[in-house]
């Protein structure tokens, strides 16, 4: 056991953190991803709200500072509306950015969303169940 460590973050996941490297990127996930298809790691919390997990992880997991966006979204279809989580999403993450590297969202495609996280370090299953609930982060350094 280890203290003040969040019970949110399994030790998969903790030693998955440790491992990734700068520019290494990791996809927090909702319920309705494809990630068992096209992750190299595949950490299943399915009982767990995205939002929850960025909140928890945020505090370890530095964002990078050398790209324009360290933090991706995959942008919505055009008839689906702008999703109301992304604003937890923001707020979470303005919350724990000491590296002031988080400006504003990139919106990739769908398609696009999907082949990059295929070459994420790890995709991260929560049981989130609301559209477009999926988050794509690139670690920084300390």
């Amino acid at each position: 056991m280890l203290r003040n460590i969040p019970p949110i973050l399994s030790p998969e996941l903790l030693k998955i953190m440790c491992e990734m490297g700068h520019g290494d990127t990791i996809v927090l996930a909702d319920a309705n991803y494809p990630a068992a298809s096209g992750a190299k790691r595949l950490v299943r919390l399915d009982g767990i709200e995205v939002t929850d997990l960025l909140d928890a992880m945020l505090p370890f997991f530095p964002l990078d500072i050398y790209v324009e966006n360290p933090v991706s979204l995959m942008k919505p279809e055009p008839q689906d509306p702008t999703p109301k989580i992304w604003d937890d999403f923001s707020r979470i993450i303005k919350k724990w950015d000491e590296e002031k590297a988080f400006k504003e969202f990139e919106l990739t495609p769908r398609m696009d969303f999907y082949e990059n996280a295929r070459n994420a370090y790890a995709i991260v299953q929560t049981g989130t169940t609301a559209h477009y609930a999926n988050v794509y982060l690139k670690k920084g350094v300390l």
